[in-house]
């Protein structure tokens, strides 16, 4: 444990279900004295999420038990480099006497390079990361991979600690040149503690037999947004040639490809065994987890899925290609044979009939996978956060703690902490 207390800025794009129970758990640590400010409260606030393709609120507090504000937004809040435009950072951390800046909005956006100008400015430890697992981006774009071999080791040399949150992410800047000991793995979490509560909670029968599925029938589950790079299809396609009998595939998810899926089950005469449940809140996911026999994540690019945290705190057991970055840090370390190729629909199919025909194998699986997530948890990822701090701070040479108020308290109601003003 740290001998001092460190006053702590976290910059985040908007509030996000997974980060909330981390930066509760932050809120009341004796080391740290954390602010979160948000840059738009998409999330917490109803609005389109361009890749579900719908308007999304998630249903579980994201904005309780920690203090937070949010910087106005003045850029166009798209996906582009001034989507994310929030001058006022500039005043806040100058001013606010921080010993680490955490930031998690991305290079690519305006308001990174706000925040990193004005840590440097003021001396305050400056910490970011990515949680790519590959130089070759989703598109497939060549320039871009070779852009960033150039600017990528000069960019994350500009960070006074790297956080980065699975082992495929730390070697992906390891393979950059940079040193390890500026490296710190901060495991990509989930509120554990929450899903083993919410999964004991759930009517599996009755869950199941909403879907159509007696207790006997296999259940597959596939639950991400239907995006190409998630590659539904190569699921859809390999369930019809496993050909399991009884079996149901359950897709939990939205976006632009549920149209071609729906198709394409009935061309592969497989229509009456699959259901599109859409859009599930957060509060809902445990049952749909917990009433699955299996999950499969077909992606071809998927930096870490947190999707995998959450199927093996329900008991879940989950398949995964070479491609996802959980499959690495969680998948292997349970079940190896459970890793696939990623686009080959006959493996899949394989591995898929391998899991289902053996249920007593598939429930050591799912009892293994509860165990081995206990050790990626929200307090490992704090800890090491911890640590990355304790580093940073060092490295930029700032003297004793910041002075922490008496009455700085952590909020428990986002009214608790007012927005910024100019």
């Amino acid at each position: 444990m740290p001998d001092r207390r460190y006053r702590v800025l976290v910059v985040a794009s908007h509030p996000v279900q997974y980060m909330a129970p981390v930066f509760r758990r932050m809120a009341v640590h004796p080391a740290l004295d954390l602010q979160v400010v948000y840059c738009t409260l998409r999330g917490a606030e109803a609005g389109h999420d361009p890749e579900f393709g719908a308007s999304i609120q998630w249903d579980v507090p994201l904005l309780d038990g920690y203090s937070w504000s949010q910087a106005r937004n003045r850029g166009s809040g798209g996906e582009t480099f001034f989507g994310l435009l929030n001058p006022e950072l500039r005043g806040l951390i100058r001013r606010g006497n921080f010993d680490a800046v955490l930031c998690f909005t991305g290079y690519l956006r305006a308001t990174f390079w706000i925040a990193l100008l004005a840590a440097k400015l003021s001396k305050t430890a400056f910490l970011f990361g990515t949680d790519t697992t590959t130089l070759a981006p989703r598109d497939g774009r060549p320039w871009k991979a070779v852009s960033k071999k150039i600017l990528w080791p000069r960019l994350f040399r500009l960070a006074d600690q790297v956080i980065v949150p699975s082992s495929g992410s730390r070697d992906v800047i390891l393979s950059l040149g940079i040193p390890s000991e500026r490296i710190t793995l901060t495991p990509y979490s989930v509120d554990n503690d929450w899903w083993f509560e919410q999964s004991a909670k759930v009517d599996r029968a009755a869950t199941r037999a909403a879907w159509g599925a007696s207790p006997q029938d296999p259940v597959i589950l596939f639950c991400a947004k239907l995006q190409p790079w998630k590659r539904p299809i190569d699921l859809l396609r390999a369930f019809a040639k496993a050909d399991l009998s009884n079996a149901l595939l359950v897709f939990a998810g939205e976006g632009p490809l549920r149209s071609q899926l729906e198709s394409e089950a009935s061309a592969l005469s497989v229509s009456s065994r699959v259901r599109f449940l859409g859009f599930v809140n957060q509060s809902q996911l445990p049952a749909v987890y917990t009433s699955a026999d299996v999950m499969v994540l077909p992606s071809e690019y998927e930096p870490f899925a947190v999707v995998v945290n959450e199927a093996m705190c329900c008991g879940c057991p989950v398949l995964a290609s070479d491609q996802v970055g959980a499959a690495r840090d969680l998948v292997a370390p349970v079940a190896p044979q459970f890793v696939f190729s990623c686009g080959d629909s006959d493996a899949l199919a394989a591995v898929l009939k391998g899991a289902l025909n053996v249920p007593e194998q598939l429930q050591l699986v799912a009892r293994a996978g509860r165990e081995h997530i206990r050790t990626w948890s929200p307090e490992a990822n704090i800890a090491a956060t911890v640590e990355a701090i304790q580093i940073a701070v060092t490295r930029v040479g700032r003297g004793s703690a910041a002075v922490v108020s008496d009455a700085a308290t952590t909020s428990s109601s986002p009214a608790a902490a007012p927005k910024l003003r100019e």
